[in-house]
């Protein structure tokens, strides 16, 4: 489909990937789409398709419960050629496959997406500010996401939206992260305990997606900011204390030992991570001006999900 055929609207959607945010994506624009006039496609794996998984069984169920349509496509096994010729079929396509399938997928999903024609391309770049953070930083795939970012400005025949979310609130909880240890009630402070960091759940993300894919005018060649909240380190452990009542240990993990760790583990993804979040750049902005704030939708902040997800259980 060619952009003078519908250079207007998104009306037949792709979406790649149903995941912890494809799902939360995929519905909240299948809620959208009969006022919008629109379809609702999704991208998966053969194999996630056929699995016996009950989970996956449950999301497939719920996605045909959707009318979403279930189409079959691999980001890592089909060529850029394959991807293309599945992007053609639709004037809008939205990443929410993650990082997973390696650093060189965001770049080959993207050449896809311009050789496919198709009007309206929203990348896998829900996350930080990536032009802030720079090249070179601990989180090498960081560079890649920047390479894409140069691909698309460097065309005017797709139109590409950013959608920049900061990090998973959710993320900020689990055992694997070490940001917060609910097992001994130790918030361990990436860099300082001054250091900020904006959070926005899953569900909020798939909301302000559709918001974004839908509003008038449309938006087109844009980064967009959105935010659940934004937080130091240091009101993580007071907001913790607060709604849990009861105290917390704060300890600091600096940005040298964090480098250090690294470099003994180069290829620890959480590792890079830890340490690019710890230097502060491009991992924070203020939620005063964000999407929705601005245009009044609210979101989940970090004292509401600690009342609803922690609040009367102990790890």
């Amino acid at each position: 489909m060619s952009n003078a055929e519908n250079p207007f609207a998104s009306r037949t959607i792709l979406v790649i990937g149903a995941g912890e945010l494809g799902m939360p994506v995929l519905r909240n624009v299948a809620g959208r789409a009969p006022r919008e006039g629109a379809t609702v496609s999704v991208m998966l794996r053969s194999s996630a398709i056929t699995s016996d998984d009950p989970a996956k069984r449950r999301d497939l169920a719920e996605i045909r419960d959707l009318g979403i349509e279930v189409v079959a496509g691999d980001l890592v096994e089909n060529s850029v050629e394959e991807l293309a010729a599945i992007f053609s079929g639709y004037d809008t396509v939205i990443g929410c496959a993650g990082i997973a399938a390696g650093v060189e997928t965001p770049m080959k999903v993207a050449r896809a997406a311009l050789e496919s024609g198709i009007p309206r391309y929203f990348p896998w770049q829900f996350g930080v500010d990536f032009e802030v953070i720079g090249r070179g930083s601990p989180q090498d795939i960081f560079d890649s996401q920047l390479d894409v970012r140069e691909l698309l400005r460097g065309q005017d025949d797709t139109e590409w939206v950013v959608i920049s979310t900061g990090m998973f609130m959710n993320y900020l909880f689990e055992p694997g992260s070490g940001m917060v240890d609910l097992s001994t009630d130790t918030v361990n402070a990436l860099g300082s305990l001054d250091t900020a960091v904006t959070l926005t759940t899953p569900e909020d993300i798939g909301v302000l997606t559709a918001e974004i894919l839908f509003a008038a005018p449309r938006i087109r060649n844009e980064i967009v900011y959105v935010a659940g909240d934004t937080v130091t380190y240091g009101e993580v452990a007071e907001t913790l204390e607060a709604v849990l009542e009861r105290p917390f240990e704060r300890t600091v993990w600096s940005v040298s030992t964090l480098l250090d760790e690294l470099a003994a583990d180069p290829d620890n993804m959480t590792r890079k991570y830890r340490a690019v979040f710890a230097q502060g750049r491009g991992v924070a902005w203020d939620k005063a001006d964000t999407f929705n704030a601005i245009r009044g939708i609210p979101t989940t902040d970090l004292r509401t999900w600690v009342a609803s997800n922690l609040a009367g259980n102990r790890a």
